[in-house]
């Protein structure tokens, strides 16, 4: 696919899934915004990576859970890019519990980023989107499969999942398309720390999920062809 011109906004962009997809569209020329919380190494990282794949960047400061930095964020897009063709709702975060343990402040922050957040980057991005844009959302199979200390953050992908399927259709008629994407074990930084939330260890994980692979191997992000 053609990226030359074309700008991508990524929520949690400086890291993990997020990183690796701005490297890759970056390659294709694209202008990446990178979203993200608090870890400004590796936005200004990311952003130096982003430069030398051949793409133009941005990393932009926000709490996606909070609409009105959200507003800022697409605010800081437009003026710096002029448009939008692709926002990837690719950010989480959730409180790593049985379900029984689970308080008011952590449904708040999880719904606030899976929920709120997604439909206010969408709800802000759509009058700056041409026809012929996309909206991506990265969901997990938490969202379907039980999973140990997931009940939360599964429950608000796979919330997630029912607002890409209606979203896909309130949008056709703006020439947007809605997709979501479910990707299974992917290592990264993240996973190994949600996935050892469950089990004890990233080692004793891994050492399972490898058992049940057939292949004996789990995928990495797709890295930079730089």
């Amino acid at each position: 696919m053609d990226m030359q011109g074309k700008t991508v906004l990524i929520t949690g962009g400086s890291r993990g899934m997020g990183q690796q997809l701005a490297l890759k569209l970056a390659a294709r020329g694209a202008n990446i915004v990178v979203n993200y919380r608090r870890d400004e190494e590796s936005a200004k990282a990311t952003v130096t990576q982003i430069e030398a794949a051949g793409g133009t960047p941005l990393a932009v400061k926000a709490d996606v859970s909070v609409t009105d930095e959200v507003e800022a964020m697409v605010a800081a897009a437009v003026e710096r890019f002029g448009r939008l063709d692709v926002v990837v709702a690719n950010a989480a975060a959730s409180a790593f519990k049985p379900l029984m343990d689970i308080r008011s402040h952590h449904i708040e922050k999880t719904m606030g980023i899976t929920i709120q957040g997604f439909l206010d980057l969408v709800r802000f991005s759509l009058p700056h989107m041409q026809n012929g844009g996309r909206v991506l959302a990265v969901s997990g199979w938490d969202s379907f499969r039980a999973l140990p200390l997931h009940g939360l953050l599964g429950a608000s992908k796979a919330a997630m999942e029912s607002l890409v399927r209606n979203l896909a259709v309130e949008l056709a008629a703006d020439g947007v398309t809605a997709v979501g994407i479910c990707p299974g074990a992917i290592d990264t930084d993240s996973f190994r720390l949600y996935a050892a939330s469950g089990t004890g260890s990233w080692e004793e994980y891994e050492k399972r999920w490898l058992a049940l692979t057939p292949s004996g191997a789990y995928p990495t992000p797709p890295r930079s062809p730089t």
